[in-house]
């Protein structure tokens, strides 16, 4: 047995794991980075980069079959399943190997390729006999998907989050569990992509919006492309030689069944706690065996642990990941001395289309901080000039400001392009700027932008701060 003395030991090597090895690398290089794979990162293995080649071929199908409104005619596109998933691989691949690449390029004496499991909380346990004993250790183990209790006995036709993307063929008919960020998106691209969609949801929401009357917008939009119940009931799940047969009540509450090929587990993840012997530590755990920690340090108690990514399941998000592993890896490696580290705007994006963000605040964080004391401006995309121009006219924005200082707190929003509004939104957030502040900053016309600056004005208005509201106001032209 081999025992390794290190300051800083680091559990697993994807986004929040590197991170907090590159940080640490400035203080000492008594560092070991251990994980026993696969290696890649979630994103660049099954989360960000191949939902996001999925999502492009099915915009692309869509807006091949869609272009009529422009007079523009094609009678006769194809999708080649596997010529899809092909590219999807092909280039998630390449993803891969760009990280796999920077995890070589480490030193051989700072990282093993094993799995650990505390002994006590300066001493771990490696799946390849070797022990570590170490002065501080940053938990980055991430996470896996979940399956709920319905479709655990399912066999070989039930896919997850991890495994969807192994498809060499796209299937005919494919049900999907959990309107969340990623089965809405999966579920979408996929009947774009020609699969015939059913998506199931359990607690009425969809894609974690918080805001009611975006909630309601996206499931009357999204329903209207393919079968979505976000409050479904699913009586039974069973294997039928090659297929799966599901039993559920429909629209008019009948119940009826159908036949898939394949069945998509996209319900969330759980964090990869369960194999690290916390117990053997003296951390506290709660019900679902995961310490308390400090988000701005990412410290564990008054520990010398640390926790980092989507493990902590605070924000599982690549950029989050990436600031919290810097956090850990500086911590820990100047353990005992801790410092809090920077901490972003909340911004979250779905890539569905339309494309939903929130940014800041969310409706109800707003009102326990402000009790009564606010006020929601929102903009509707079906008239905004831009958005009918590409015919891309659906969609709901409503921004969140205090009464008083006038400052923006948050939005969400529905529609056209969220993705660069909602980058505008956090970093207005960012800065604390006020809603009068961010309407003096330019709109250019034509663009999606100026629905934003329409929703900001209601907003002003209604916070007492700034003039009336000016209907159909054509300062920066028609449909602003």
């Amino acid at each position: 047995m081999k025992v390794h003395d290190v300051d800083v030991a680091i559990l697993g090597a994807g986004t929040a794991g590197l991170g907090a090895y590159k940080a640490a690398s400035k203080y000492t290089d008594r560092i070991l980075l251990i994980d026993g794979g696969p290696l890649g990162t979630t994103c660049a293995r099954v989360g960000c980069m191949p939902s996001k080649l999925l999502i492009a071929a099915a915009e692309a199908a869509h807006q091949s079959r869609h272009s009529e409104i422009f007079g523009v005619v094609n009678s006769c596109t194809t999708i080649d399943g596997k010529a899809v998933m092909a590219r999807v691989q092909r280039e998630r691949d390449r993803f891969v190997n760009f990280v796999l690449k920077s995890i070589e390029g480490i030193p051989e004496a700072r990282k093993i390729y094993a799995f650990g499991e505390f002994l006590d909380n300066h001493r771990l346990q490696l799946s390849n006999g070797d022990q570590v004993t170490t002065k501080a250790v940053v938990i980055a183990t991430g996470s896996r998907p979940k399956i709920p209790p319905l479709l655990r006995n399912l066999k070989n036709r039930l896919l997850d989050t991890d495994t969807v993307f192994e498809l060499k063929e796209l299937p005919k008919k494919m049900a999907v569990f959990g309107p969340g960020v990623i089965g809405l998106e999966l579920g979408q691209a996929f009947g774009r992509l020609g699969v015939d969609i059913k998506l199931f949801g359990a607690s009425g929401s969809i894609a974690g919006l918080k805001d009611h009357a975006l909630k309601e917008y996206a499931l009357k939009i999204f329903a209207e492309e393919f079968y979505l119940d976000a409050k479904a009931e699913v009586e039974s799940v069973e294997d039928v030689g090659n297929q799966v047969r599901i039993r559920f009540a429909d629209h008019q509450g009948k119940m009826v069944e159908e036949l898939f090929d394949y069945v998509l587990a996209a319900t969330g993840r759980a964090p990869n706690l369960d194999q690290l012997g916390l117990k053997n530590t003296r951390l506290s755990l709660n019900d679902r065996g995961a310490p308390d920690f400090d988000p701005f340090t990412t410290q564990c108690a008054e520990s010398n642990i640390f926790i980092a990514g989507d493990v902590n399941a605070d924000r599982p998000l690549l950029h989050e990941a990436a600031d919290e592993g810097r956090i850990a890896g500086e911590n820990a490696a100047q353990f005992p001395v801790v410092r809090t580290g920077l901490r972003r705007t909340p911004i979250s994006i779905v890539f569905s289309d339309p494309q939903i963000a929130s940014v800041g605040l969310n409706i109800e964080q707003v009102k326990l901080r402000c009790n009564q004391c606010y006020a929601c401006g929102e903009v509707s995309f079906e008239d905004q000039g831009r958005s009918r121009v590409m015919a891309q006219n659906k969609g709901l924005l409503r921004v969140y400001g205090e009464h008083g200082t006038g400052l923006f707190l948050g939005a969400e929003m529905i529609g056209p392009r969220a993705e660069h509004i909602a980058h505008l939104l956090s970093w207005a957030a960012q800065q604390r700027m006020t809603v009068a502040q961010m309407l003096d900053m330019p709109f250019y016309h034509p663009v999606v932008e100026e629905g934003l600056r329409t929703a900001l004005r209601d907003l002003n208005a209604k916070l007492k701060i700034g003039p009336e509201n000016v209907k159909d106001c054509m300062d920066t032209g028609p449909g602003a």
